[in-house]
């Protein structure tokens, strides 16, 4: 196995600090008997054990929503309906309403850019008919790219049903399209606040839950995308997941504010149920898992001594009964103080010497 060099700066640190407690084998001893007799036993055993070694770290985190972004007024006007944060808007309900009319969420990939009236065509036309449609204003309409007599019949249905001037027109303003549902992450113009076209209304985000934490600029390797994870939520209950990305500054809220470190979003398994009930204001842990292995023998760190001589390489002390003997190995990760080893004299449960701490 090849040996890594997380392993060799360890056994460096190893050695430094037993200061010739450290066996060192001459040329041509691959193994041999020191304490034949119990004179050369180690000051402390250990056994060689069976486990799963993991190499992560721990940081803190937040409960948050994924692609947060803004929303903005498209035409000039007065919030008479605030946006309800926290609440989560499906299609044809109102996000919020402005000069006393319902901007209504509707889906589709394309925004909506341009008033639309019979004798249009686009793709824009396109899903506001798959809206009608699926909201149930679909009788009579065939669903393509052209605003036809069929369209503005379809509209002028569903805006009797919002209690508004049937026109058979949707207006610049009237509908925000959105891929999904959204949640309402907050409101930013409150109730009576004049805004202006482009002007900020509302913050909304996939109601996909996240958690948002922060990594040191050291540890770009572990913000790659699908690096798996382990969050400790407020309430205690654990849950996995994986890293989806980052996220700019700007767009991580109070955590990203300063621009040192990197701020990841990771995808929670189980979906929007993972984090149910959970408190957003109370901090999560997280931790990344950069490397593990499975199954592997290991002894503490302590344990391994380094070989002097043409072959050089590292050992071990097994002590039986009275007697020990230095036995090869191969060695290879480390984590929390112990170190994957292998070797074909090397057995599950032997006992090992130990530097004395």
């Amino acid at each position: 196995m090849k040996r890594s060099t997380t392993a060799l700066l360890a056994l460096g640190t190893v050695t430094a600090a037993v200061a010739g407690g450290v066996l060192f084998l001459g040329a041509g001893d691959g193994a041999g008997t020191p304490g034949k007799g119990g004179d050369g036993l180690p000051p402390a055993t250990a056994a060689v054990v069976r486990t799963d070694l993991l190499l992560s770290k721990t940081v803190d985190g937040r409960i948050d929503f994924a692609q947060r972004r803004a929303v903005k007024a498209a035409v000039e006007g007065t919030v008479t309906v605030a946006a309800a944060e926290g609440e989560t808007v499906t299609r044809g309900q109102a996000l919020y309403e402005l000069n006393d009319k319902p901007v209504t969420l509707l889906y589709g990939p394309v925004p909506a850019f341009r008033e639309m009236k019979a004798g249009d065509r686009g793709s824009d036309v396109l899903q506001l008919e798959r809206n009608l449609r699926d909201l149930g204003y679909g009788t009579g309409l065939y669903v393509d790219t052209e605003y036809g007599k069929d369209t503005e019949a379809s509209v002028k249905r569903w805006q009797k049903h919002l209690n508004r001037e049937p026109t058979g027109r949707v207006g610049r303003g009237d509908v925000v399209f959105q891929p999904d549902r959204v949640k309402v992450v907050s409101a930013d113009a409150a109730l009576a606040d004049q805004v202006g076209p482009d002007g900020p209304v509302l913050t909304i985000a996939s109601t996909e839950p996240v958690v948002r934490a922060r990594l040191d600029q050291a540890d770009g390797a572990l913000t790659a995308r699908g690096t798996k994870v382990e969050v400790a939520l407020p309430s205690g209950k654990t849950v996995r997941g994986k890293v989806a990305g980052t996220v700019r500054p700007e767009e991580g809220g109070a955590e990203a504010e300063s621009q040192e470190g990197i701020t990841v979003e990771v995808v929670l398994d189980g979906g929007p149920r993972a984090a149910s009930g959970e408190d957003a204001e109370a901090a999560a842990s997280v931790t990344f898992v950069s490397e593990a292995r499975k199954g592997v023998l290991a002894v503490p760190v302590e344990a391994v001594v380094a070989l002097r001589g043409e072959n050089g390489g590292y050992g071990l002390q097994v002590v039986r009964g009275a007697t020990s003997t230095m036995v090869r190995v191969e060695t290879g990760m480390t984590a929390d103080g112990q170190i994957e080893v292998s070797g074909a004299e090397l057995r599950e449960g032997m006992k090992v010497g130990v530097a004395k701490p």
